[in-house]
């Protein structure tokens, strides 16, 4: 017994350690690729033979205008992230509290959106957001990743709401309580890992997402982090040093957000997993 136990032991590990690697290996060879120059890069040479290159950094500031794409990205992933949340949790309140007419098949369209590619959405979100002067504007891209994590959201805040026992709203009612004092003072404090797991995942959509930011903006004034890659390529050489160090400049936020809130995030998606 002792012998399977161990066994079960080593092949976990194994398992993990695998998993691990395929995570994080890609990213450290970014990493480490972003102090060093071509030659070094395109020969796979190992270790730093000329000495780390801290320039690849400045070079990449020099290169595109990361600054202004970095506010933008902050301004679109806050908004983005806060009006998701703020709508989609009172829908997905009503839907866990109340049955009205047309709820299932409701929930049935809301789950067929995620089947649904998101290069499929480019024209018609095109001409929408033309026809609605929101084109190459921060608030049309917030519009936009807004309703583009609805059902994600949705389905995270409602199937938390679920486990929560309907006692808390009937002793706020009792009390004097309305429903949406209700809602504000006693659901909403309650929901913070649901909150959390929703808003990490909303974040992330809304500082990773290229096509989008790409088919509605133009120019640099409102364009997003993810399309300062495209100043690093042009057709007859690329400065990939430079292009690296972008890549761990545009990747490292979210990396720290997730990490500062994975708690949260696990223990939202553990209870919002006991109903659905």
């Amino acid at each position: 017994m002792k012998y399977l136990k161990y066994m079960n032991q080593l092949l976990i590990f194994i398992f993990l350690t695998l998993i691990i690697g395929i995570s994080i290996g890609p990213f450290l060879w970014v990493f480490f690729s972003s102090f060093k120059g071509n030659s070094e890069i395109l020969s796979s040479v190992s270790g730093f033979p000329n000495g780390l290159k801290l320039k690849n950094y400045i070079t990449a500031f020099q290169m595109a205008p990361l600054a202004r794409f970095y506010i933008n990205s902050i301004i679109v992933a806050i908004g983005g992230t806060l009006l998701n949340l703020v709508l989609l949790s009172m829908a997905a309140y009503a839907m866990a509290r109340f049955d009205f007419k047309g709820k299932n098949s409701l929930k049935l369209l809301l789950s067929m959106a995620l089947l649904v590619p998101g290069a499929a959405l480019l024209q018609p979100l095109y001409i929408t957001v033309k026809t609605t002067g929101l084109y190459d504007s921060l608030f049309g891209l917030v519009i936009v990743y807004a309703g583009f994590g609805l059902p994600t959201t949705l389905y995270i805040m409602m199937s938390y709401f679920l486990t929560l026992p309907k006692e808390l709203e009937e002793s706020a009612y009792l009390d004097g309580a309305s429903f949406v004092n209700t809602f504000v003072k006693i659901i909403l404090p309650v929901a913070k890992p649901a909150f959390s797991t929703a808003g990490v995942l909303q974040f992330l959509l809304c500082w990773n997402e290229f096509q989008f930011a790409l088919t509605l903006t133009t120019g640099n004034n409102n364009r997003t982090l993810p399309l300062a890659l495209y100043y690093f390529k042009s057709s007859f050489a690329s400065d990939y040093g430079a292009m690296f160090a972008a890549t761990v400049l545009v990747t490292i936020p979210s990396i720290i957000v997730y990490i500062a809130l994975q708690e949260h995030v696990v223990s939202g998606l553990a209870a919002g997993s006991v109903k659905g």
